[in-house]
């Protein structure tokens, strides 16, 4: 943005912060709350990546330069007093939480006090003992640790499909979706697969760096809608990636002539 006539309509407060949420921008769930200054604004806005501003080391941080799990920002909103930023983002890694959870909100207040009600979906340790990448697009290709978590981020998804399922329909996108049925799910799918097919020919006419994150957002997107079916039928992501699995080593012609028979 040229015109940064936008950031003198946010109220930072005296120290020159403004407190900024995180939400994924499909299922709606709360991630993380930090803190922005301006610049680290300005840069999110630029970049569509979640900056920072750190108030104990004092100094911007680019969300996952650490962990490697980096936030891509589809929308910013200010609230009516102007004081509040929310974040609608894509959790890469799907692990937004320095304890390595989802959301950093993972504590519900009960009879008995505080009570842990997310899984831990990877040890701390792992995830910081690890350089990460600067490009968060490639960080599954960097280990083969880094493999695995994708995986796991697959088997994830496909457990949360199974919680919505039962879910209040205004609670979650994808419990809306379960409760319209079957057809809306396939129309989702429809949708996704043409948006991704006219992204593919757009990255191919202009192989651009907003052609290439536009193909990246919309293949997501479709994985995502395909695992929503899954769920509908209650059938487990890792049936699919044990089929890819026995897939490897076997030539694609092979493969073919076996279905066909």
């Amino acid at each position: 943005m040229n015109n940064l006539q936008w950031l003198d309509e946010v109220k930072f407060n005296e120290q020159g912060l403004i407190p900024a949420i995180a939400q994924h921008h499909q299922t709606g769930r709360i991630l993380m709350v930090a803190w922005m200054n301006r610049e680290a604004l300005q840069l999110t806005a630029e970049k569509m990546q979640g900056v920072y501003f750190s108030r104990s080391r004092n100094k911007l941080w680019f969300k996952g330069e650490e962990s490697g799990h980096f936030q891509t920002v589809y929308e910013i909103r200010l609230d009516c007093d102007a004081d509040v930023i929310v974040l609608q983002i894509e959790q890469h890694g799907g692990i937004a939480c320095h304890t390595g959870r989802e959301s950093c909100f993972y504590r519900k207040l009960t009879a008995t006090g505080w009570e842990i009600v997310d899984a831990q979906l990877k040890d701390p340790n792992a995830i910081y003992g690890e350089k990460p990448s600067s490009n968060p697009h490639t960080i599954a290709m960097n280990s083969s640790n880094a493999q695995a978590e994708q995986v796991e981020v697959l088997g994830y998804l496909g457990k949360m499909m199974a919680e919505r399922k039962a879910a209040d329909p205004d609670s979650s996108y994808v419990a809306k979706l379960y409760h319209k049925g079957l057809n809306k799910i396939l129309e989702k799918i429809g949708e996704e697969s043409i948006e991704t097919i006219i992204a593919a020919k757009d990255f191919k006419s202009e192989a651009c760096e907003d052609h290439k994150n536009d193909l990246i957002y919309e293949v997501a997107d479709l994985w995502f809608h395909t695992i929503v079916m899954l769920g509908y039928f209650e059938l487990d992501v890792q049936l699919v990636l044990n089929e890819l699995a026995r897939r490897q080593g076997l030539s694609g012609l092979v493969e073919k002539a076996n279905r066909d028979h």
